[in-house]
């Protein structure tokens, strides 16, 4: 659950709220009682990796010659001669 920094408009009380992402913005001001209560916009956390299971590789994009391959399509027929990308039919004599 995200936290929301919040500013009153009226006294300039300011405040966070650990809240769910479906509740919704508070309005009333603790400080002053008032229905002044906006919700900031803020930069927010990164994310952040920790521990074994993350990989340099696990997100890597597929090299040129087979993210271009007419087989990734549907306009031929994969493992066929006329494509360069695509490994030989070992079954094909």
């Amino acid at each position: 659950m995200p936290t929301y920094q919040y500013e009153c408009d009226s006294c300039g009380h300011d405040l966070e709220a650990f809240q769910s992402m479906t509740e919704k913005k508070l309005k009333k001001c603790p400080k002053c009682g008032k229905p002044e209560l906006k919700r900031l916009i803020g930069s927010g956390g990164g994310v952040i990796f920790k521990g074994s299971g993350f990989y340099e590789t696990d997100y890597k994009q597929k090299s040129a010659s087979t993210a271009d391959c007419p087989a990734n399509k549907g306009s031929h027929k994969p493992n066929s001669d006329s494509c360069a990308c695509c490994p030989k039919n070992p079954n094909k004599k």
